[in-house]
């Protein structure tokens, strides 16, 4: 795939995670090939930190800073081999930010996990954020402002072979038990999941085996995966993030919700794109009917993560878990 292709593919995306749409064009229009998308984006990140040191103020220091997570954590969506560096940088970036403009935000990190747990210390109800195949806490800030906003606590994190931690980790089919600990060492008696991307996945089985997941959301998270209808830039990211073809194949095997959406006890909101087709993904919806409180949400013309349409489904999302977590009228 050329330059210009694969930034269009990723363009509701990037817009979504909230970097400027006329900037990631600009970066994006100099491109003369796929190979220089992670450097020019790492590149864009660094102005940012410049621009945080030169700040006259701490609130705009700390808000070049969140711009400089998105785009150091948009560097590792190519292949690239400096994508340790870029998501470390990430990292690092959120962290400095989240310190400067949430003083009262605490990273939490365990075993297969670590995220940042924000908003009031009294919050009704906290909301864990599973990223999926290829992203990351840094990714979802907007979603984590939404249910901010409602005055939920929201825990953004990497779990095994995602974020910060993929370069020192791989994925796991249990994810349950990451959930647990997580669950474990936020000290909360239960928590809500949304799970993105493939992070529906974790975040369905999660609630199916973990008895504390008192909500649960997907956003383009599969029901069903098939190893061999996969695209092939699908199975390498897969393999990467697993271990080897061999285990990306194995971990593939695992991704079936037939028999664990019947267990899901918690409201769940399914939520798809129409315009979301990948070979060998199977849609939520079997899931959302199979699963005893289950709610199918299909927003015709949303693509995948359905950043193009944000104000069909987010707010549902918002609703559902304030309703849920916190036992008022959303």
């Amino acid at each position: 795939m050329n330059a210009t292709d694969f930034a269009a593919g990723q363009w509701t995306r990037a817009t979504g995670t909230g970097v400027d749409p006329h900037e990631y064009r600009r970066v994006t229009e100099a491109l003369t090939s796929v190979a220089h998308w992670g450097p020019s984006f790492l590149s864009t990140g660094h102005r940012y930190l410049q621009r945080a040191e030169d700040a006259g103020s701490s609130r705009s220091a700390g808000e070049y800073l969140l711009t400089a997570a998105r785009w150091f954590h948009l560097a590792t969506l190519a292949p690239y081999a400096d994508a340790p560096r870029a998501a470390a940088e990430a990292d690092r970036a959120l962290s400095r930010a989240l310190t400067v403009l949430e003083p009262g935000a605490r990273r939490v990190t365990g075993e297969g996990f670590t995220g940042w747990l924000r908003g009031p210390a009294d919050a009704p109800g906290t909301v864990v954020l599973v990223p999926g195949l290829d992203s990351a806490k840094e990714e979802f800030l907007d979603l984590a402002s939404a249910l901010l906003a409602r005055g939920l606590a929201v825990f953004a994190m990497d779990g095994p072979g995602q974020g910060v931690l993929a370069a020192t980790t791989t994925f796991v089919p249990d994810y349950e038990q990451v959930v647990g600990r997580i669950v474990d060492a936020l000290g909360v008696a239960r928590v809500g999941l949304v799970g993105l991307s493939l992070g529906g996945y974790f975040a369905a089985r999660a609630a199916a085996l973990e008895p504390r997941v008192a909500a649960v959301a997907t956003v383009s998270g599969p029901f069903r995966l098939d190893w061999e209808e996969l695209p092939p830039p699908v199975r390498d990211i897969m393999a990467r993030r697993a271990g080897g073809a061999d285990a990306a194949q194995e971990f593939v095997r695992h991704v079936d919700l037939t028999a664990l959406a019947p267990h899901i006890a918690a409201p769940l909101l399914v939520v798809d794109g129409g315009q979301d087709v990948i070979p060998g993904v199977t849609n939520g919806e079997p899931l959302a009917r199979l699963a005893p409180h289950g709610t199918y949400l299909s927003v015709p013309h949303g693509d995948h993560l359905l950043g193009n349409a944000r104000p069909d489904w987010l707010p549902h999302l918002g609703d559902h878990f304030t309703h849920t977590l916190t036992g008022t009228p959303a």
